[in-house]
């Protein structure tokens, strides 16, 4: 395998981490407080509201139920207006983070519907308002949980970002379909699985080293 190809394939690493690195982010800060209010605006819980727990219930759904290549295609035109080009790795990080903010709420109100209910009324009988509550006893009981949930989402992630390298996202994706497919360069196919293996890998004992670490139980 030439330097060159070897250069290719670290751009492309870096691509493929910063793509994940960005849309993880984006879909922490939105999809885990999404995940929050969906399970205290649920049926009997401590902010019960129908009406906005069905309208964000079912906006979740739908952008859930939308395969991630279909939502690349048709959310180009959003793409374009907020990274100002629809191909690249800034495009890319538009429907990633699209794509993960709902996986990840679902992830976390499972996590947060877990929690016994007693910790909850013991929580309520103590006077804690729901601020408190979220705070200090459903963010912390399902902490180790949420980091498991955080970790499949990376990992879905950087599937997802291969996916990207079919309309030009950039990544190691891309360069398989360049040279790996188009080219029939199968020892750069064969470079980019097993990059992706060793990536995946490494993301997976990290967040099992964390959600052991947090996990106060």
């Amino acid at each position: 395998m030439s330097e060159q190809i070897i250069k290719i394939l670290i751009e492309g690493l870096g691509q493929t981490v910063l793509m994940t690195l960005v849309s993880t982010v984006m879909a922490c800060i939105i999809g885990i407080p999404l995940g929050v209010i969906l399970v205290i605006t649920g049926k009997g819980h401590i902010m019960e509201n129908k009406a906005v727990n069905h309208v964000l219930s079912v906006l979740v759904n739908i952008f859930r139920s939308v395969p991630f290549i279909i939502l690349m295609v048709a959310i180009i035109p959003l793409t374009r207006l907020i990274a100002g080009t629809s191909i690249g790795t800034t495009a890319a990080c538009v429907p990633l983070t699209l794509a993960a903010i709902p996986f990840l709420a679902r992830l976390v109100e499972t996590s947060i519907r877990e929690i016994n209910s007693g910790v909850i009324e013991a929580a309520q009988s103590m006077g804690a308002s729901p601020m408190q509550i979220i705070w200090k006893v459903l963010l912390p009981e399902a902490l180790p949980t949420i980091v498991d949930n955080i970790t499949v989402l990376i990992v879905n992630l950087i599937g997802f970002s291969a996916m990207a390298g079919t309309i030009g996202g950039g990544g190691l994706g891309d360069i398989a379909i360049r040279y790996g497919y188009q080219r029939f360069q199968a020892d750069v196919m064969m470079a980019t699985i097993i990059i992706l293996i060793i990536l995946v890998q490494l993301i997976q004992m990290i967040g099992d080293y964390i959600s052991r670490r947090v996990n106060k139980r």
